[in-house]
């Protein structure tokens, strides 16, 4: 029984069952259905459809009850059938505008967001943080250390700040590396970090025995502080004591495996990662995300951007059971307006 071959009865009956089930959590039986849906058709005749599923991998029996819970196949069909989202009320997305404010700084606007969606939904809520291709210098500093080091003071998007000890094949003075600095304060302030790295790679194609020396200390200084931007790979959670209390999640070795991937980070930012090839909502429930400690729960993630370009990727992680017609817009409109929030910063010249 292929998904699309199922029958549309079959449908009926299987999406009554998982919104009854998400709804309640306890395993629904083919008399329950025949009295909450007030269907035409007998238990008998649904307890057929029923087996039909099962056999067919869309619902399994628990050995303590006679009813059925659907699986993660069975959790495909309904939500890909699912057409009845519940829009957030005004308050919240309200709530979501004032909190996602442009004039916070990059990190807060994160951990912001993930926490909207923790409180939101009552899931984990995640955000991974913005790819670095579109981080702008703002301003430069060297300063001499012992030996053959420097250490290179580096502002981004006018309040980021990192510092990088890189070592030179020489000694420089403190005026050399003022002059290099104020070279590239004046040459590459406000060039995105690509740019930057490009517009060096071609510098040092040119013969160096023609450089001044100012531009032999600049290309030194600039090519060994650039030559590797430290690239932002994270994601902000909260919420994920929120789990805790769900049942389908709550058991010890579940637990063990889905916090063990919080704190690992890897396969997170792998599947994160895998997300940012698309547009839009992406639901991974259970063994769908491809990593075992979510094989008890569902993900649903979306995109922000700014002008189209993809930026990063926000989301939750919470049972199968749960109410993806909420969740889903949640997710989708905090994209939305995260992405308006960081274009702010954009257009008020702190761009990411």
């Amino acid at each position: 029984m292929k998904e699309k071959n199922i029958s549309q009865r079959s449908r009926d009956i299987l999406r009554a069952l998982i919104a009854r089930y998400i709804r309640e959590g306890q395993p629904v039986g083919s008399r329950t259905l025949a009295e909450s849906t007030g269907s035409h058709l007998s238990s008998a005749t649904i307890r057929n459809v029923l087996a039909d599923l099962e056999d067919n991998g869309y619902l399994t029996s628990p050995h303590t009850s006679a009813g059925r819970v659907p699986t993660a196949r069975g959790f495909r069909v309904f939500v890909d059938g699912l057409t009845d989202v519940k829009p957030l009320e005004q308050k919240e997305i309200d709530l979501l505008s004032q909190t996602l404010n442009p004039d916070a700084d990059i990190a807060e606007l994160m951990g912001s967001a993930s926490t909207l969606l923790a409180n939101i939904t009552q899931m984990a809520g995640l955000v991974k943080l913005p790819r670095q291709n579109r981080v702008k210098l703002r301003h430069v500093e060297f300063l001499p250390l012992s030996g053959n080091r420097v250490l290179a003071i580096l502002v981004f998007n006018g309040r980021e700040v990192q510092n990088r000890i890189i070592y030179t094949d020489r000694p420089y003075s403190a005026s050399e590396l003022q002059q290099a600095a104020n070279y590239l304060s004046e040459h590459y302030n406000g060039r995105e970090l690509l740019a930057i790295h490009q517009l060096l790679l071609a510098s040092l194609q040119e013969d160096r025995s023609q450089m001044d020396r100012l531009m032999q200390t600049v290309i030194e200084m600039a090519s060994k502080t650039f030559e590797q931007p430290e690239p932002v790979d994270d994601y902000v959670l909260a919420g994920e004591s929120n789990l805790l209390s769900m049942t389908e999640v709550a058991d010890i070795e579940s637990l063990r495996s889905l916090f063990n991937a919080f704190t690992q980070k890897q396969a997170i930012l792998h599947l994160l990662d895998r997300c940012l090839q698309s547009t839009g909502v992406q639901i991974f429930i259970g063994e769908e995300s491809g990593y075992e400690g979510f094989d008890n729960c569902s993900v649903v993630t979306s995109s922000y951007a700014i002008g189209g370009e993809v930026l990063g990727v926000l989301g939750v992680i919470g049972p199968k059971r749960m109410d993806y017609a909420r969740v889903i817009p949640a997710v989708d409109i905090t994209a939305k307006l995260l992405g308006a929030a960081l274009s702010s910063h954009h257009d008020n010249d702190n761009p990411l």
